[in-house]
């Protein structure tokens, strides 16, 4: 049937009021649908609707042009199942794309295949090899090469990297100049140079650089950043390259990040093979240094270091200051605050007559002069007064460590310090002489108090330090103290004219004597006499190569008695009964005293009787004794002992010693007793 198109009808007065009544009905239904509306929940109906495919009309239409696949069992099978799983997993895709890269990344990347230990060894020798032979041949060539040797050594393999440092330390041995260089400035670069100089200065920054980074890697290394059980591991080859180096090439820059490396280690009390290879490597640095100014950052370094331990080190550390070649240059006067340089008013040059000279000529002498300043510069030749005035800045530093520790009286440093003033004696200020006289003094009355208190506070606290060797445990021996005092007090006055100005400077040595007196009877009886400092508590033979502080406790004695007894600067102005008191107490001693310190004794008695012969000789005949009343060995005073009451006959015991040498030396005493008229 045909369709006929709807009539139009034609709206009257009854209409109007029918959509009236439509209006209102629509106005009521809005009311209510906001009503309900504040019930609903529309995010979670939102989530809760089914997620629409993808043009699903395209689909069926693609899948109907695709042919079937016949599977294993023989039958065709369409693909929709299989589109299916694809369409599901795009949709999975697009709405968790935030995770899709991350499962991308989590997939294994095929693995490098593993190269042997030995083959990785190999090439990197060959590598090294064809790197140093480039920088042998030309060096400016092959500024790379420096960051190429150093790539080598962050391999993982231990072997390689120890190759690797090494002979990196050969190569900067090698092609480092006999000059610093300075860093390169905005200024500098901004010049027009040539080729080659632009070429030779690429190539020593780049050597610079690389340098830099070679001693950060060696500090690294030395500190023991790697755990290496091997026999020679690779902190002990990072020490040795360091030592090498600053032997080699002190006047480089970074000579004071060398340092630092050495130094580290010399602050451990534990002393191996690498210790000992720092400490000779400092003492080969202070011997060849001509200019001063390693020595004097050497020092700066060392005295802070232990400053810092509370000067808890060992004594050979202290004893670096002994070699020194400001102990046999410098001609001044230092304290711990002030050096005074000596006025050279008698040796003033002559004046010489000016000779006449043309312009032309004192233009080209003045152009002269100008071109020995620069080679001066180049060659790194210091001038005397920069050489002076860097070695007292030395000896300041030095004295500042002697003396602070001779005020904190720490046993193991008191041999060190003490023998190390003594050397220094020559160039101490006079003025500092009363000061320090006083601090010896001190030493000696409260030695034997520290060394009680010592005793009974090493049980209550016992502070474990990473550095500290069980094995060796110093002991205290505080006649040895005294006499190094004794010893350290006369050779001030030794080393210079001090003893011209004792009234002037209120010098009394007074003290010392007597002490040394008090002390002859108990030090006849000690066991420990030819032994020295080190014999008994270092039983390492790695301690063994320090010759300082050596000395026995006869050694010391004798020094002392020399002093006393037979003083350069006036050897006339002992009195007799000062002699004669000495005499008797040492030929009592030597009763009691080895056959080698009865010699040494004997020996020192007879030089007393050829100078003062005439002034003792009483003491020898029974029948010229001079004092009246007993003698008494054990006075608190030299003079209170009135030796003159007494006689030597301690002679005749002496001549039936057990060893030849003594009887003889005493025969030898008595002639000369016989001879004196």
């Amino acid at each position: 049937m045909s369709s006929h198109p709807s009539k139009r009808r034609k709206l009257t007065e009854g209409g109007q009021s029918s959509s009236e009544g439509a209006a209102t009905s629509d106005v009521k239904i809005q009311k209510q649908f906001f009503k309900s509306a504040q019930s609903w929940n529309l995010e979670e109906d939102y989530e809760n609707r089914p997620r629409k495919g993808k043009k699903k009309k395209e689909k069926k239409a693609a899948d109907a042009t695709r042919l079937p696949i016949r599977v294993a069992e023989g039958t065709w099978v369409t693909q929709e199942e299989e589109d299916a799983e694809i369409a599901s997993d795009a949709e999975w895709l697009e709405s968790e794309g935030e995770e899709a890269p991350e499962e991308e990344e989590a997939q294994p990347e095929p693995e490098a295949p593993k190269i042997p230990e030995r083959e990785q060894i190999r090439r990197a020798q060959e590598e090294m090899a064809k790197i140093a032979t480039q920088l042998n041949e030309d060096p400016e060539e092959h500024p790379g090469a420096f960051k190429a040797l150093a790539k080598i050594a962050e391999s993982d393999l231990l072997a390689i990297k120890k190759l690797a440092i090494v002979v990196q330390m050969t190569v900067y041995k090698d092609v480092i100049p006999g000059y610093r260089i300075r860093p390169a400035s905005e200024d500098v670069a901004k010049e027009k140079l040539s080729k080659d100089v632009k070429r030779l200065r690429v190539y020593e920054q780049a050597m610079v650089t690389g340098y830099y980074q070679y001693i950060k890697t060696l500090a690294a290394l030395a500190g023991g950043s790697i755990r290496d059980k091997s026999k020679q591991p690779i902190s002990s080859i990072a020490l040795t390259c360091a030592c090498t180096l600053l032997n080699a090439v002190p006047h480089f820059n970074f000579r004071g990040e060398l340092l630092k490396i050495l130094i580290k280690k010399l602050s451990y009390r534990n002393i191996d093979k690498d210790f000992i290879k720092c400490r000779t490597a400092l003492e080969t640095l202070f011997h060849e240094d001509e200019d001063g100014q390693p020595a004097m950052e050497a020092i700066s370094v060392l005295t802070k270091m232990m400053k810092a331990r509370n000067y808890q080190v060992d004594e050979s550390i202290l004893n670096l200051f002994l070699h020194l070649r400001l102990l046999s240059e410098f001609s001044g006067k230092a304290s711990r605050d002030t050096v005074e340089k000596q006025d050279d008013g008698s040796v003033k040059k002559p004046k010489q007559k000016k000779e006449f000279r043309t312009k032309r000529e004192r233009k080209l002498l003045k152009e002269q002069k100008e071109a020995e300043k620069v080679m001066a510069h180049a060659d790194a030749a210091v001038s005397y007064e920069e050489r002076e005035r860097m070695q007292s800045e030395t000896l300041k530093m030095v004295f500042a460590s002697y003396f602070r520790i001779l005020k904190m009286r720490i046993p193991n440093l008191m041999g060190a310090c003490l023998e190390g003033l003594a050397r220094y004696s020559h160039l101490i200020n006079q003025d500092f002489f009363g000061d320090l006289l006083e601090a010896l003094k001190d030493l000696i009355r409260y030695s034997e108090k520290d060394a009680d208190k010592e005793d009974d506070s090493d049980d209550e606290n016992k502070e474990e330090e990473e550095d500290e060797d069980d094995e060796h445990e110093f002991v205290r021996d505080t006649s040895r103290e005294a006499l190094l005092c004794t010893v350290t007090a006369f050779a001030l006055l030794e080393g210079q004219d001090a003893h011209n100005a004792r009234s002037d400077l209120h010098l009394d040595l007074s003290f010392f004597i007597t002490h040394l007196f008090q002390s002859l009877l108990s030090l006849s009886v000690n066991p420990d006499l030819e032994l020295g400092a080190q014999s008994l508590q270092l039983q390492n033979s790695v301690r063994r190569n320090n010759r300082i502080n050596l000395q026995t406790t006869t050694v010391l004695l004798v020094k002392c008695l020399s002093g006393i007894l037979l003083p350069p600067w006036n050897i006339r102005s002992v009195a007799p009964l000062r002699l004669a008191a000495f005499t008797k107490q040492l030929m009592s001693g030597s009763l009691q005293v080895p056959e080698k310190s009865a010699q040494a004794l004997l020996g020192l008695l007879a030089d007393v009787l050829h100078t003062h012969g005439r002034k003792i000789s009483s003491l020898w005949n029974t029948e010229e004794r001079k004092g009246d009343g007993t003698y008494k060995p054990l006075a608190a005073t030299v003079e209170g002992s009135n030796p003159f009451a007494s006689t030597v006959w301690e002679g005749e015991l002496l001549r039936k010693h057990y060893c030849p040498k003594v009887r003889e030396s005493v025969k030898q005493l008595e002639k000369s007793i016989k001879s004196i008229k």
